[in-house]
C-alpha cells in the first residue's frame, strides 16, 4: 500500500510545505494528498512542485478539491483548467471532487442529470490531459451510498471517472465496506482512511464542522481506536502494492495521531505477511 498524508490535516496550523514533506519522509509515507487550496496558494512560488517533492522521496498521490458542478459552465471549466495545470505541476494524475451537494435521495431528475452531464464533460476534458476524476463516496452527494454510486458510474459512462473509496463514509451510508469494495473495486483508485468513536458521532465530519477552526473534534479517533474495524478491512488490501490511500485526520495532535496510525499500519502489514 502506498500511503499519503493529507495536507488538509494542517489546515489550521502554521506549518510550511517543507515541514510537511520532511515529516512525511521521516514517517515513511510514500506521498501526500495535496489540498487544492494549498496547491493554489503555492502557485506564486515556482520552486515547489513534483521535482522538489521527489527530493524527499515523495509524490502527490492525489490533488483534492471541490469542483463547482452546480455553477455556470464557464466557472466549472475555469476551475477544472486551473486544477489540471496544478496537477501537472505536482505530478498528480488524480483529481478528487464531490458529486454535487445534495443527497441521492433528495436530488430531482433534472438536478441529477445536470450533475451527470457536468461530470461527463469534466472527465472528457481531463482525459485529454491524461488525468482521472475521482468522485468521493460522501454524505449529501450523489455518491452517498453504493447503489447511487454504481448508478452514477453507469450514467456518466466515462473511463476517466473513478472512485475515492472513503471507508468510513461507505459505512455511514449503510453499506458494509468489504462487500461494497467487491462491487466497486474495478472503479476504485484511492482510499480515505479515518475513524470515529461511535456511529452517533459521525456528524463531526460534516464539512461545515471540519473546516471551522472552532468546530468540535469530539469523536475523531485514531484509525484502530474507533467503531469501524480497520484491521479486518485492511486485510483485504494486504499485499497489493497498487493500492493508494490517505490517512485523513481532522482532529488535534496531528503529528502524534498520524505517526501512531502510520506505525500501526506498518505493524499490521508485517503481521499479515507473517501469518499468510
Amino acid at each position: 500500500m502506498n500511503l499519503a498524508v493529507c495536507t488538509i490535516s494542517f489546515r489550521h496550523h502554521l506549518t510550511s510545505i517543507e515541514e510537511v514533506a520532511s515529516w512525511a519522509q521521516a514517517q515513511r509515507f510514500q506521498g501526500i494528498e495535496l489540498w487544492g487550496a494549498h496547491a493554489r496558494n503555492l502557485s506564486p512560488q515556482p520552486q515547489y512542485g513534483a521535482d522538489w517533492l521527489h527530493d524527499y522521496g515523495l509524490e502527490v498521490l492525489m490533488l483534492s478539491d471541490y469542483l463547482p458542478l452546480e455553477g455556470t459552465p464557464e466557472a466549472l471549466w475555469a476551475s477544472l483548467d486551473l486544477l489540471a495545470k496544478l496537477a501537472h505541476r505536482w505530478g498528480a494524475r488524480k483529481l478528487r471532487t464531490f458529486a454535487g451537494r445534495i443527497s441521492s435521495a433528495e436530488a430531482g431528475r433534472d438536478e441529477r442529470r445536470r450533475i451527470v452531464e457536468r461530470l461527463r464533460g469534466a472527465c472528457e476534458r481531463l482525459a485529454e490531459r491524461g488525468l482521472l476524476l475521482l468522485v468521493e463516496i460522501h454524505p449529501n452527494t450523489l455518491a452517498d451510498n453504493v447503489s447511487s454510486t454504481l448508478r452514477l458510474l453507469a450514467e456518466v459512462e466515462h473511463p476517466a471517472l473513478r472512485i475515492n473509496f472513503d471507508v468510513l463514509h461507505v459505512w455511514e451510508g449503510g453499506d458494509e465496506p468489504i462487500s461494497a469494495l467487491a462491487l466497486l473495486a474495478p472503479h476504485v483508485s484511492h482510499f480515505h482512511l479515518k475513524n470515529v468513536s461511535s456511529r452517533d458521532r459521525l456528524e463531526v465530519f460534516a464539512p461545515a464542522n471540519v473546516y471551522s477552526a472552532a468546530g468540535s473534534r469530539q469523536g475523531m479517533v485514531g484509525l484502530f481506536e474507533g467503531a469501524f474495524d480497520y484491521r479486518t478491512f485492511l486485510a483485504e488490501l494486504a499485499g497489493d502494492v497498487r493500492v493508494e490511500a490517505s490517512l485523513e485526520w481532522f482532529g488535534d495532535d496531528v503529528y502524534g495521531t498520524l505517526s501512531r496510525d502510520r506505525s500501526a499500519i506498518s505493524r499490521l502489514g508485517r503481521w499479515q505477511r507473517l501469518t499468510a
